[in-house]
């Protein structure tokens, strides 16, 4: 039983083999790209909205919604950045229910790369929000001497990410895997149920993470207020 889509090499190109990680991801992204032209082709305030329209709307207000709970500043590029992670995890996890279907989110390159996205995103975020001296000086909040507990607890929030999505979809194909090898005709429906719940979740949980950890970048420390001011709050 292989663990990990990274082991299954679907074909060769030019003698570099393409193992399942790398073809379904590129199907993914082709699904999505192709999805969002159909539908916003026709996007003018004159022409009534369809159906599908009308499905990605709701998606796009629903996450622009959680996010604007999360973070202290809403950003439109932290829905789309957000945004798109949601996206791809959930519909790689959802399509888990095609037969043949290897989820991309199941091997922990996938993930790993995800992660590091959210690496690379929250100093860009927290730069473009504080500028770089304010977004610098947070790594010595609130003394010098947290210099490198910072450090560390800002790459272990990226390993944290990338072993949680890795660990929950791979775990869920090889219990799969072994309940049908007991019961081939009973567990199907229920794996592929449960399947796509925990897909629906684990989508969820990472693109909340990632927005918190880009809106704690970005949020604009508050001035510590004078003797005076604490009175005067106190009394209030």
């Amino acid at each position: 039983m292989e663990l990990t889509p990274d082991d299954t090499i679907l074909f060769s190109i030019a003698g570099f083999g393409l193992n399942a990680t790398i073809v379904f991801t590129w199907i993914v992204m082709a699904l999505l790209t192709g999805a969002s032209i159909l539908i916003t082709r026709n996007l003018r305030p004159d022409v009534p909205p369809d159906r599908w329209r009308t499905t990605l709307e709701t998606i796009v207000l629903t996450i622009q919604g959680q996010i604007n709970e999360i973070s202290a500043r809403p950003d439109r590029r932290l829905l789309y950045f957000s945004g798109t992670l949601f996206l791809f995890i959930i519909v790689s996890n959802l399509l888990a229910i095609v037969p043949g279907w290897h989820a991309p989110t199941a091997s922990l390159s996938t993930t790993a790369g995800l992660a590091l996205a959210v690496l690379v995103a929250v100093p860009l975020f927290g730069i473009g929000s504080r500028g770089l001296g304010g977004y610098l000086r947070s790594y010595i909040e609130p003394n010098i001497v947290m210099l490198p507990f910072n450090i560390i607890g800002e790459a272990s929030r990226g390993v944290s990410l990338a072993i949680r999505l890795y660990g929950n979809v791979m775990s869920g194909a090889v219990i799969a895997a072994i309940l049908l090898s007991v019961a081939p005709f009973f567990f199907p429906v229920v794996m592929d149920m449960l399947g796509m719940l925990t897909g629906v979740i684990q989508a969820y949980i990472f693109a909340i993470l990632a927005t918190v950890y880009i809106s704690s970048a970005t949020a604009t420390p508050e001035p510590q207020s004078g003797p005076a001011e604490q009175t005067a709050k106190e009394q209030t």
